[in-house]
Parts: structure tokens; C-alpha cells; sequence
């Protein structure tokens, strides 16, 4: 059986946890940026879980992870 080609594009955008979860970026902090308070920048700043309804999916676009 041929090998299986990872999806670079989502290679980019998420990261597997030691458990297997799926991590992602939040959206919202690129540009626009003056008018969102600290507090919310803050909290757009740190990862967030894949949800379980997309898990799948983003596990057959990575099969080597």
C-alpha cells in the first residue's frame, strides 16, 4: 500500500498533545488589534482542543501524527 500524504496546510495549524488531542489556535488576534481590550487579546493568545466532532477529521488529514 502506497504511503499517505500528510495535508500541509493543517501540518502548520495543529499540534497532537501527549494524549493524542488535537490543538489549535484561536482566531481573532492577527490584526485589528487596537480596540480589543488586553484581557481578551490575552485570552485569544493561548491554544485551544480541537473539538471532539472535528477530531477525526483533522487525524485522516494527518495519519503520521
Amino acid at each position: 500500500m502506497p504511503k499517505l500524504k500528510t495535508r500541509k496546510a493543517a501540518a502548520k495549524r495543529f499540534r497532537q498533545t501527549g494524549t493524542g488531542k488535537f490543538t489549535r489556535r484561536k482566531a481573532n488576534r492577527n490584526h485589528l488589534l487596537e480596540h480589543k481590550s488586553t484581557a481578551r487579546k490575552n485570552k485569544l493568545s493561548h491554544m485551544a482542543i480541537v473539538d471532539e466532532r472535528d477530531e477525526e477529521r483533522v487525524s485522516l488529514m494527518l495519519p503520521y501524527l
